[in-house]
């Protein structure tokens, strides 16, 4: 079985769980309770097993499905870029058959980093234990990865990390104003972090963005030097953690079924249309 990675939650290892297999015709059960395991060791992105097992499927007649997916994810993860590209890939191939309503919710990997962040060399090797040789080499597979996607990574441009929440709470505000520009917004953070090795917790680039992608600068430096929706960006990451969720990407389909890590265009193609193609559907608001 595929063995997909991720980016996990700094949080206390637990004892791995054995998962269930992915059924897309059961009914939703109340309240949407993902079943992940922890992260193995301490590795920068950590691998998983699967969420769902998933069987080919031939059958292509179905009418025009519309699906809701909650993109679980932060702008400071590589695999959420690699998750990305791959699940937008998969959304191109399956249009017009499948539509998608797409969602970008909150999770910080480093919820206490500093204002002045932290080397990110020093910070990988600190974290999670390993050598100044195997942070760059895993930086190597991973650029692979997103090359493969449309996605360009410039590790030797990212020297630091930094604290997301700022860039969250803007990303909370896009959402209630355009979802198209909420979407374009977080690429352009994923963009500006991993490509142009800038710093997402910076006022002025986050302004810029949010202007780029569409969105009113003047409210965004309002939000920005205030709290604003920084309970309601919070309350959205407790959402989810309290859930089950500790390793991103997290993708999560109407509520009922949870794709994790960072999976090749592929599986994410062959889940959706599974899902899509299932005899009924259960939207249950988030």
């Amino acid at each position: 079985m595929y063995r997909p990675p991720l980016c996990p939650h700094p949080g206390p290892t637990r004892q791995r769980q054995r998962r269930r297999p992915f059924e897309p015709s059961q009914p939703a059960r109340a309240g949407w309770e993902p079943r992940l395991s922890a992260p193995e060791g301490e590795r920068e992105c950590t691998k998983t097993v699967l969420d769902a097992s998933f069987s080919a499927r031939e059958d292509n007649a179905f009418m025009t499905t519309s699906l809701r997916i909650d993109f679980v994810s932060d702008v400071s993860c590589p695999w959420c870029a690699v998750g990305l590209g791959a699940l937008e890939a998969a959304l191109d191939r399956l249009s017009p058959d499948i539509q998608a309503e797409l969602h970008f919710q909150p999770f910080e990997l480093n919820p206490h980093m500093p204002r002045e962040g932290q080397d990110a060399i020093e910070h990988l090797t600190e974290k999670y234990g390993i050598s100044e040789e195997q942070a760059r080499a895993n930086g190597d597979a991973i650029r692979q990865r997103g090359a493969a996607v449309g996605f360009d990574f410039s590790m030797d441009r990212r020297k630091r990390v930094w604290n997301t929440f700022d860039a969250h709470r803007l990303l909370h505000w896009a959402e209630l104003q355009d979802l198209h520009k909420q979407q374009l917004l977080k690429k352009a953070l994923l963009k500006a972090y991993f490509t142009d090795g800038l710093n997402p917790s910076d006022a002025d680039l986050l302004i810029r963005l949010a202007g780029e992608a569409g969105l009113d600068t003047v409210e965004a430096r309002e939000i920005l030097a205030s709290d604003r929706y920084a309970a309601e960006t919070r309350e959205r990451e407790r959402l989810y953690t309290g859930a089950g969720i500790h390793s991103v990407p997290a993708v999560i389909i109407d509520n009922k079924h949870l794709i994790s890590g960072g999976q090749p265009v592929e599986i994410f193609e062959r889940a959706l249309r599974q899902i899509a193609g299932s005899a009924e559907q259960s939207v249950v608001s988030a």
